[in-house]
């Protein structure tokens, strides 16, 4: 298994290459081939160096392009900036990869090789033409990605500093981009907008399944019902603090329950935002309504979850959205836009689906359906328990881990129909 990121002591893709990792590796026989980065966490995590898992050295090439990018767009800004400078010491990472397991492969020493990361479908992957000259079938994914900026929000765009978003379609002429399809046994991809870019004459070979995921363990299933009578509605978001995110969106649009003492908001998270929300917050004399955590660990996010009663998380552009998973599992009820990922990750049945429009009608939507929440909190309770059923039917890891292991038995001939779960997944499966 090809995953460069890979840590599970961090968040985003790290955290998702090594939930594929950790989950995979209960069904099957595993050997990890990561960055060097990542050696402490994995030793922490009880694994050895040479029987589970193998670090390769590509820092030298990789953080010198996180500085540049910095240094372009900003902390936290430029993730297409990012992608497309760092695509070199991918290429070198897998090359590195291939010296130190080419002998292996072409033994016939494992049945197959699954890139994980990066998630970016803009990389190509040499591995898999390797692959296939040694007969070694290779499944590529989940790779996301492709979702359009909404036009609503153009402001927003030029404030991440994601201009090269615009040419994005030119990634498909990078050297590479073909043979890495062409070559796969498997394509996975992570999210309805990643399915839509992939060619036709790749189709039959692609598979849907959401790029992200929960742990049970991180994020335990809350059952007791809860009281919502007497007492103000614990809304709470979870992420970084960045403008796309739309925490300044959120307590706009909140502000009227806020200061009537009839909701209370936690932010947890850190990011260059952070003291222009203060402003705005005490703009609105709502600074005992609001409480900033800044960054914490999954045990302390689960901690602070446990006493939420919605998610209030309004990013407008969102491929994965791991935290809308993590909250339904607990039973918080996401409020979220009705766009990209986690409006496939939730549905109708156990979220509040925004409407995506500009600002102003955006910020008038989330405040009427808070609005409605906090007239009527008891209509949370069904939601709930529907959320909890979602997040335990189809998104925990290690049913992840199911699917992946029938892709893998579908490549190596153990299965003779092809898998689908559908796309997106349905509340109740057939």
């Amino acid at each position: 298994m090809l995953a460069e990121s890979c840590n599970p002591e961090w968040y985003s893709v790290p955290l998702v290459g090594w939930s594929h990792y950790e989950a995979v590796a209960r069904l099957a026989d595993v050997h990890l081939v990561t960055r060097q980065r990542n050696r402490p966490a994995l030793d922490r995590a009880g694994l050895k160096e040479g029987r589970d898992y193998t670090a390769i050295d590509t820092e030298f090439i990789f953080e010198p392009m996180v500085r540049l990018v910095n240094r372009i767009s900003g902390p936290n800004k430029g993730w297409a900036v990012l992608t497309a400078l760092t695509i070199p010491s991918y290429l070198l990472f897998e090359w590195f990869a291939w010296q130190r397991f080419r002998k292996a492969l072409k033994g016939q020493q494992f049945d197959l090789v699954h890139r994980v990361t990066p998630v970016s479908p803009a990389v190509p992957s040499p591995f898999a033409s390797w692959c296939q000259g040694s007969g070694v079938p290779f499944v590529l994914g989940p790779i996301n990605g492709g979702l359009p900026w909404p036009p609503q929000f153009p402001d927003l765009q030029k404030q991440e500093g994601e201009w090269l978003s615009r040419f994005r379609f030119l990634f498909r002429f990078v050297p590479g981009y073909r043979s890495t399809r062409n070559a796969a046994a498997a394509i996975i991809a992570g999210g309805i907008s990643a399915w839509r870019e992939i060619p036709a004459k790749w189709r039959q070979k692609t598979f849907y399944i959401p790029e992200n995921g929960f742990d049970p363990r991180r994020f335990p299933v809350a059952h007791m019902a809860r009281d919502y009578a007497n007492r103000p509605i614990h809304a709470i978001y979870i992420g970084r603090l960045v403008p796309y995110k739309g925490c300044d969106m959120l307590i706009e649009a909140a502000a009227p329950f806020l200061q009537a003492g009839r909701m209370t908001l936690t932010i947890i998270g850190i990011g260059p935002e952070e003291a222009r929300l203060r402003a705005q917050i005490s703009q609105f004399g709502i600074e005992g309504k609001v409480h900033f955590t800044g960054a914490l660990s999954h045990h302390q996010i689960a901690e602070h979850l446990g006493q939420a009663d919605i998610l209030t998380f309004p990013s407008i552009r969102e491929f994965g959205g791991a935290v809308v998973l993590e909250a339904m599992a607990m039973g918080v009820v996401p409020v979220i836009a009705d766009y990209g990922g986690p409006a496939e990750l939730a549905s109708p049945n156990c979220a509040f689906l925004v409407p995506l429009a500009a600002r102003p009608a955006f910020v008038h939507a989330l405040r009427e359906i808070l609005g409605r929440i906090v007239a009527q909190p008891d209509q949370l309770e069904p939601l709930s328990r529907n959320g909890r059923t979602r997040a335990n039917t189809f998104f925990t890891w290690s049913r992840k881990a199911d699917q992946i292991m029938e892709i893998y038995r579908w490549v190596l001939g153990k299965r003779p129909t092809r898998p689908d779960w559908g796309m997106p997944f349905r509340d109740r499966p057939e």
